[in-house]
Protein backbone atom coordinates (compact mmCIF):
# COMPACT_ATOMS: atom_id res chain seq x y z
CA UNK A 1 0.00 0.00 0.00
CA UNK A 2 1.48 3.45 -1.08
CA UNK A 3 1.52 6.87 1.14
CA UNK A 4 -1.41 7.75 -0.55
CA UNK A 5 -4.06 5.49 0.17
CA UNK A 6 -2.58 4.96 4.24
CA UNK A 7 -3.49 8.97 3.99
CA UNK A 8 -6.90 8.16 3.21
CA UNK A 9 -7.35 5.63 6.42
CA UNK A 10 -5.79 8.83 8.45
CA UNK A 11 -9.06 10.67 9.43
CA UNK A 12 -10.11 7.15 10.89
CA UNK A 13 -7.50 6.35 12.54
CA UNK A 14 -7.27 9.77 14.50
CA UNK A 15 -10.91 8.95 15.31
CA UNK A 16 -9.62 5.85 16.75
CA UNK A 17 -7.09 7.35 19.16
CA UNK A 18 -9.23 10.00 19.91
CA UNK A 19 -12.00 7.37 21.46
CA UNK A 20 -8.63 5.52 22.99
CA UNK A 21 -8.14 8.73 25.10
CA UNK A 22 -5.96 10.68 22.91
CA UNK A 23 -6.57 14.51 22.56
CA UNK A 24 -7.35 15.21 18.72
CA UNK A 25 -3.71 17.35 18.22
CA UNK A 26 -1.87 14.41 19.60
CA UNK A 27 -3.62 12.05 17.61
CA UNK A 28 -2.99 13.73 14.66
CA UNK A 29 1.06 14.10 15.25
CA UNK A 30 0.98 10.70 16.12
CA UNK A 31 -0.63 9.32 12.64
CA UNK A 32 1.96 11.52 11.07
CA UNK A 33 4.70 9.75 13.01
CA UNK A 34 3.19 6.76 11.67
CA UNK A 35 3.26 7.68 7.95
CA UNK A 36 6.68 8.72 8.13
CA UNK A 37 7.48 5.29 9.48
CA UNK A 38 5.18 3.54 6.74
CA UNK A 39 7.28 5.31 4.50
CA UNK A 40 10.80 3.75 5.73
CA UNK A 41 9.35 0.15 6.14
CA UNK A 42 7.13 -2.18 4.55
CA UNK A 43 5.73 -5.03 6.54
CA UNK A 44 3.67 -8.15 5.39
CA UNK A 45 1.38 -6.86 8.23
CA UNK A 46 1.32 -3.47 6.68
CA UNK A 47 0.12 -5.14 3.39
CA UNK A 48 -2.35 -7.53 5.12
CA UNK A 49 -4.02 -4.88 7.24
CA UNK A 50 -3.06 -1.27 6.79
CA UNK A 51 -6.15 0.28 9.07
CA UNK A 52 -4.93 -2.31 11.99
CA UNK A 53 -1.42 -1.78 11.28
CA UNK A 54 -1.70 2.35 11.09
CA UNK A 55 -3.75 2.26 14.63
CA UNK A 56 -1.13 0.26 16.22
CA UNK A 57 1.74 2.10 15.07
CA UNK A 58 0.27 5.29 15.76
CA UNK A 59 -1.05 4.61 19.30
CA UNK A 60 2.21 3.24 19.93
CA UNK A 61 4.00 6.93 18.68
CA UNK A 62 1.20 8.85 20.97
CA UNK A 63 2.11 6.91 24.44
CA UNK A 64 5.65 7.72 23.33
CA UNK A 65 4.91 11.15 22.80
CA UNK A 66 3.07 11.08 26.27
CA UNK A 67 5.75 9.57 28.33
CA UNK A 68 8.28 12.14 26.71
CA UNK A 69 5.83 14.86 27.48
CA UNK A 70 5.81 13.70 31.43
CA UNK A 71 9.16 13.64 31.19
CA UNK A 72 9.86 17.10 30.02
CA UNK A 73 7.00 18.08 32.36
CA UNK A 74 8.71 16.20 35.31
CA UNK A 75 11.87 18.22 34.20
CA UNK A 76 9.98 21.47 34.80
CA UNK A 77 8.98 20.53 38.25
CA UNK A 78 12.08 20.31 39.38
CA UNK A 79 13.12 23.62 37.92
CA UNK A 80 12.14 26.82 40.20
CA UNK A 81 9.11 28.99 38.83
CA UNK A 82 11.90 31.61 39.34
CA UNK A 83 15.21 30.63 37.26
CA UNK A 84 18.14 30.90 39.66
CA UNK A 85 20.38 33.93 39.18
CA UNK A 86 23.66 33.22 37.42
CA UNK A 87 25.29 30.57 34.78
CA UNK A 88 24.92 26.99 35.19
CA UNK A 89 27.27 24.49 36.04
CA UNK A 90 25.63 21.55 33.91
CA UNK A 91 24.60 20.66 30.54
CA UNK A 92 21.56 18.07 30.15
CA UNK A 93 20.49 15.73 27.35
CA UNK A 94 18.11 18.09 26.27
CA UNK A 95 20.41 21.13 24.97
CA UNK A 96 21.89 18.32 23.00
CA UNK A 97 18.57 16.94 21.46
CA UNK A 98 18.14 20.76 20.99
CA UNK A 99 21.17 21.08 18.25
CA UNK A 100 20.23 17.45 16.87
CA UNK A 101 16.90 18.09 15.51
CA UNK A 102 18.58 21.26 13.81
CA UNK A 103 20.41 18.65 11.70
CA UNK A 104 22.08 20.75 8.91
CA UNK A 105 20.08 18.66 6.62
CA UNK A 106 17.09 20.50 7.23
CA UNK A 107 15.88 24.18 6.29
CA UNK A 108 16.17 26.20 9.20
CA UNK A 109 12.70 26.54 9.46
CA UNK A 110 12.36 23.13 9.16
CA UNK A 111 15.15 22.60 12.12
CA UNK A 112 12.97 24.92 14.43
CA UNK A 113 9.75 22.92 13.96
CA UNK A 114 10.73 19.69 14.19
CA UNK A 115 12.41 20.41 17.15
CA UNK A 116 9.43 22.40 18.77
CA UNK A 117 7.26 19.42 18.25
CA UNK A 118 9.89 16.56 18.90
CA UNK A 119 12.03 18.46 21.93
CA UNK A 120 9.90 21.56 23.12
CA UNK A 121 6.47 19.58 23.42
CA UNK A 122 4.18 22.43 21.58
CA UNK A 123 1.25 20.97 19.36
CA UNK A 124 1.19 21.72 15.49
CA UNK A 125 -1.39 24.38 16.43
CA UNK A 126 0.78 26.11 18.75
CA UNK A 127 3.93 26.28 16.25
CA UNK A 128 1.71 27.59 13.32
CA UNK A 129 0.73 30.25 15.71
CA UNK A 130 4.01 31.71 15.99
CA UNK A 131 5.21 31.02 12.45
CA UNK A 132 1.37 32.83 11.58
CA UNK A 133 0.86 29.64 8.74
CA UNK A 134 -1.92 27.55 8.63
CA UNK A 135 -2.08 24.49 11.09
CA UNK A 136 -2.21 22.17 7.93
CA UNK A 137 0.91 23.90 5.78
CA UNK A 138 3.08 23.39 9.27
CA UNK A 139 1.72 19.91 9.56
CA UNK A 140 3.08 19.00 6.54
CA UNK A 141 6.25 21.22 7.14
CA UNK A 142 6.81 18.97 10.40
CA UNK A 143 6.36 15.50 7.86
CA UNK A 144 8.79 16.57 5.35
CA UNK A 145 11.29 17.32 8.07
CA UNK A 146 10.87 14.11 10.10
CA UNK A 147 11.19 12.27 6.78
CA UNK A 148 13.78 14.25 5.48
CA UNK A 149 16.28 13.12 8.89
CA UNK A 150 14.66 9.73 9.02
CA UNK A 151 17.01 8.44 7.09
CA UNK A 152 20.26 10.30 8.47
CA UNK A 153 22.35 9.65 11.09
CA UNK A 154 21.83 12.61 13.85
CA UNK A 155 25.79 12.35 14.22
CA UNK A 156 25.94 16.56 13.20
CA UNK A 157 24.52 19.28 15.20
CA UNK A 158 22.63 21.80 13.59
CA UNK A 159 23.99 25.66 14.39
CA UNK A 160 23.84 27.75 16.82
CA UNK A 161 21.37 30.45 15.29
CA UNK A 162 18.99 27.80 14.81
CA UNK A 163 18.55 26.85 18.36
CA UNK A 164 18.37 29.84 19.77
CA UNK A 165 15.49 30.58 17.11
CA UNK A 166 14.07 27.28 18.84
CA UNK A 167 14.56 28.28 22.34
CA UNK A 168 13.06 31.96 21.48
CA UNK A 169 9.75 30.68 19.83
CA UNK A 170 9.52 27.84 23.20
CA UNK A 171 10.02 31.00 25.32
CA UNK A 172 7.41 32.81 23.60
CA UNK A 173 5.05 30.43 24.20
CA UNK A 174 5.56 29.29 27.77
CA UNK A 175 5.47 33.21 28.36
CA UNK A 176 2.15 34.14 26.84
CA UNK A 177 0.51 30.80 25.78
CA UNK A 178 -1.20 28.15 27.64
CA UNK A 179 1.80 25.84 28.43
CA UNK A 180 4.44 26.76 30.96
CA UNK A 181 7.66 26.47 29.55
CA UNK A 182 9.30 30.15 29.94
CA UNK A 183 11.53 28.95 33.08
CA UNK A 184 13.01 25.40 30.74
CA UNK A 185 13.43 27.58 27.92
CA UNK A 186 15.54 29.82 30.51
CA UNK A 187 17.64 26.68 32.09
CA UNK A 188 18.61 25.63 28.52
CA UNK A 189 19.22 29.36 27.93
CA UNK A 190 21.62 29.86 30.52
CA UNK A 191 23.28 26.01 29.74
CA UNK A 192 23.98 27.42 26.03
CA UNK A 193 25.58 30.47 27.60
CA UNK A 194 27.92 28.39 29.55
CA UNK A 195 29.00 26.47 26.24
CA UNK A 196 29.58 29.22 24.19
CA UNK A 197 30.52 33.37 24.33
CA UNK A 198 28.27 33.68 20.99
CA UNK A 199 26.72 37.54 21.85
CA UNK A 200 23.49 36.06 20.66
CA UNK A 201 23.04 33.79 23.22
CA UNK A 202 23.60 36.45 25.76
CA UNK A 203 21.27 38.45 23.91
CA UNK A 204 18.60 35.65 24.30
CA UNK A 205 19.18 35.23 27.69
CA UNK A 206 19.29 38.62 28.75
CA UNK A 207 16.24 39.28 26.86
CA UNK A 208 14.15 36.61 28.49
CA UNK A 209 14.88 37.59 31.89
CA UNK A 210 13.92 40.89 31.53
CA UNK A 211 10.75 39.51 30.27
CA UNK A 212 10.74 37.05 32.70
CA UNK A 213 10.82 39.58 35.66
CA UNK A 214 7.69 41.10 34.74
CA UNK A 215 5.68 37.77 34.71
CA UNK A 216 3.75 38.11 38.22
CA UNK A 217 2.36 41.83 37.21
CA UNK A 218 1.04 40.78 33.46
CA UNK A 219 -2.06 39.43 35.26
CA UNK A 220 -4.69 40.53 38.00
CA UNK A 221 -5.42 38.12 40.68
CA UNK A 222 -9.08 37.58 38.74
CA UNK A 223 -7.10 36.51 35.76
CA UNK A 224 -7.30 39.72 33.83
CA UNK A 225 -4.19 40.43 30.90
CA UNK A 226 -2.54 43.71 32.37
CA UNK A 227 -1.31 45.76 29.94
CA UNK A 228 2.69 46.94 30.80
CA UNK A 229 1.65 50.67 31.06
CA UNK A 230 -0.94 49.79 33.94
CA UNK A 231 1.06 46.76 35.46
CA UNK A 232 2.36 47.63 39.38
CA UNK A 233 6.45 47.94 38.94
CA UNK A 234 6.63 46.96 42.85
CA UNK A 235 5.99 43.62 41.45
CA UNK A 236 8.60 43.47 39.27
CA UNK A 237 11.24 40.93 39.95
CA UNK A 238 14.30 43.37 40.43
CA UNK A 239 16.72 41.10 40.60
CA UNK A 240 16.13 39.19 37.43
CA UNK A 241 16.33 42.84 35.57
CA UNK A 242 19.32 43.40 37.46
CA UNK A 243 21.07 40.24 35.89
CA UNK A 244 19.30 40.43 32.54
CA UNK A 245 21.03 44.11 31.98
CA UNK A 246 24.32 42.84 33.12
CA UNK A 247 24.23 40.04 30.73
CA UNK A 248 23.05 42.91 27.79
CA UNK A 249 25.62 45.25 28.44
CA UNK A 250 28.69 42.76 28.54
CA UNK A 251 27.22 41.15 25.14
CA UNK A 252 26.29 44.88 23.13
CA UNK A 253 30.25 46.08 24.76
CA UNK A 254 31.36 43.24 22.22
CA UNK A 255 30.03 45.21 19.48
CA UNK A 256 28.31 42.73 17.47
CA UNK A 257 24.95 43.84 17.29
CA UNK A 258 21.74 41.18 16.61
CA UNK A 259 17.82 40.90 17.14
CA UNK A 260 17.91 39.43 20.62
CA UNK A 261 20.12 42.08 21.69
CA UNK A 262 18.19 44.70 19.96
CA UNK A 263 15.10 43.26 21.55
CA UNK A 264 16.75 42.98 24.77
CA UNK A 265 17.32 46.62 24.54
CA UNK A 266 14.11 47.62 24.12
CA UNK A 267 12.95 45.64 27.32
CA UNK A 268 15.84 47.11 29.52
CA UNK A 269 14.13 50.59 28.84
CA UNK A 270 10.74 49.32 29.72
CA UNK A 271 12.35 48.01 32.94
CA UNK A 272 14.46 51.13 33.88
CA UNK A 273 11.20 53.39 33.59
CA UNK A 274 10.00 53.74 37.56
CA UNK A 275 6.65 54.38 36.11
CA UNK A 276 5.26 54.04 32.13
CA UNK A 277 4.89 58.00 31.61
CA UNK A 278 9.46 58.07 32.19
CA UNK A 279 9.44 55.09 29.66
CA UNK A 280 11.73 56.65 27.09
CA UNK A 281 10.13 55.70 24.05
CA UNK A 282 12.38 58.15 21.58
CA UNK A 283 15.14 55.43 22.61
CA UNK A 284 13.06 52.71 22.19
CA UNK A 285 11.65 54.17 18.59
CA UNK A 286 16.03 54.17 17.51
CA UNK A 287 15.87 50.24 18.64
CA UNK A 288 13.04 49.28 17.07
CA UNK A 289 14.83 51.06 13.99
CA UNK A 290 17.89 48.57 14.86
CA UNK A 291 15.62 45.69 14.92
CA UNK A 292 13.91 46.51 11.99
CA UNK A 293 17.38 46.43 9.83
CA UNK A 294 18.52 43.53 11.40
CA UNK A 295 15.02 41.78 10.48
CA UNK A 296 12.54 43.19 8.19
CA UNK A 297 10.17 41.33 10.69
CA UNK A 298 6.73 43.07 10.47
CA UNK A 299 5.76 42.32 13.83
CA UNK A 300 8.60 44.29 14.80
CA UNK A 301 7.33 46.74 12.47
CA UNK A 302 3.97 46.88 13.84
CA UNK A 303 5.27 47.33 17.91
CA UNK A 304 7.36 50.44 16.30
CA UNK A 305 4.16 51.97 15.34
CA UNK A 306 3.10 51.82 18.49
CA UNK A 307 6.74 53.46 19.91
CA UNK A 308 6.48 56.05 17.42
CA UNK A 309 2.74 56.65 18.35
CA UNK A 310 4.36 57.21 22.07
CA UNK A 311 7.14 58.91 21.11
CA UNK A 312 5.57 61.13 18.53
CA UNK A 313 2.22 61.38 18.96
CA UNK A 314 -0.81 58.92 17.50
CA UNK A 315 -0.92 60.86 14.18
CA UNK A 316 2.55 59.74 13.31
CA UNK A 317 1.75 56.12 14.57
CA UNK A 318 -0.99 55.96 12.38
CA UNK A 319 1.19 56.81 9.70
CA UNK A 320 3.69 54.09 10.36
CA UNK A 321 0.75 51.77 10.91
CA UNK A 322 -0.23 52.43 7.14
CA UNK A 323 2.51 51.56 5.71
CA UNK A 324 2.02 47.67 6.96
CA UNK A 325 -0.18 44.83 6.30
CA UNK A 326 -4.03 44.96 7.43
CA UNK A 327 -3.52 41.23 7.99
CA UNK A 328 -0.78 41.51 10.76
CA UNK A 329 -1.64 40.02 13.74
CA UNK A 330 -2.92 42.40 16.40
CA UNK A 331 -2.53 44.97 13.45
CA UNK A 332 -6.11 45.88 14.49
CA UNK A 333 -5.35 45.89 18.70
CA UNK A 334 -2.55 48.52 17.44
CA UNK A 335 -4.76 50.39 15.53
CA UNK A 336 -7.95 50.60 17.74
CA UNK A 337 -4.98 51.64 20.45
CA UNK A 338 -3.64 54.71 18.48
CA UNK A 339 -6.81 55.83 17.43
CA UNK A 340 -8.12 55.82 20.89
CA UNK A 341 -5.06 58.17 21.48
CA UNK A 342 -6.03 59.86 18.44
CA UNK A 343 -9.64 60.91 20.20
CA UNK A 344 -11.63 58.60 17.48
CA UNK A 345 -13.68 56.38 20.24
CA UNK A 346 -15.47 55.11 17.49
CA UNK A 347 -13.34 53.64 15.63
CA UNK A 348 -11.10 52.40 18.19
CA UNK A 349 -14.23 50.35 19.87
CA UNK A 350 -14.79 49.05 16.26
CA UNK A 351 -11.16 47.86 16.19
CA UNK A 352 -10.93 46.62 19.57
CA UNK A 353 -14.08 44.30 19.01
CA UNK A 354 -12.37 42.94 15.68
CA UNK A 355 -9.31 42.78 17.40
CA UNK A 356 -11.23 40.56 20.22
CA UNK A 357 -12.34 38.40 17.09
CA UNK A 358 -9.19 37.35 16.05
CA UNK A 359 -7.49 36.75 19.60
CA UNK A 360 -5.02 33.95 19.39
CA UNK A 361 -5.76 33.20 22.87
CA UNK A 362 -9.04 33.45 25.74
CA UNK A 363 -7.01 36.10 27.65
CA UNK A 364 -6.44 38.40 24.96
CA UNK A 365 -9.80 38.34 24.10
CA UNK A 366 -10.98 39.24 27.15
CA UNK A 367 -8.88 41.92 27.47
CA UNK A 368 -9.04 43.60 24.15
CA UNK A 369 -13.51 42.73 24.66
CA UNK A 370 -13.63 44.79 27.66
CA UNK A 371 -11.64 47.58 25.98
CA UNK A 372 -14.45 47.64 23.25
CA UNK A 373 -16.63 47.86 25.99
CA UNK A 374 -15.45 50.58 27.55
CA UNK A 375 -14.93 53.03 24.74
CA UNK A 376 -18.54 51.92 23.99
CA UNK A 377 -20.04 53.09 27.57
CA UNK A 378 -17.86 55.95 26.99
CA UNK A 379 -19.45 57.24 23.38
CA UNK A 380 -23.27 56.17 25.41
CA UNK A 381 -22.53 58.52 28.23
Amino acid sequence: MNESQLRELVPAVIGVLVRRGADFAAAEDAVQDALVEAVRTTSDEALRDPKGWLITVSWRKFLDAARAESSRRDRELRVDSEPAPGPCETVDDTLQLYFLCAHPSLTPASAVALTLRAVGGLTTRQIAQAYLVPEATMAQRISRAKRTVSGVRLNQPGDVATVLRVLYLVFNEGYSGDVDLAAEAIRLTRQLAVMTKHEEVAGLLALMLLHHARRTARTAEDGRLVPLAEQDRGLWDTRLIAEGVDVLQAALARDRLGEFQAQAAIAALHADAQAAEETDWVQIVEWYDELVRLTGNPVARLNRAVAVGEADGARSGLAALAELDPELPRYNAVAAYLNERDGDLATAARLYAEAARQAPSLQERDHLTRQAARLNARLRG
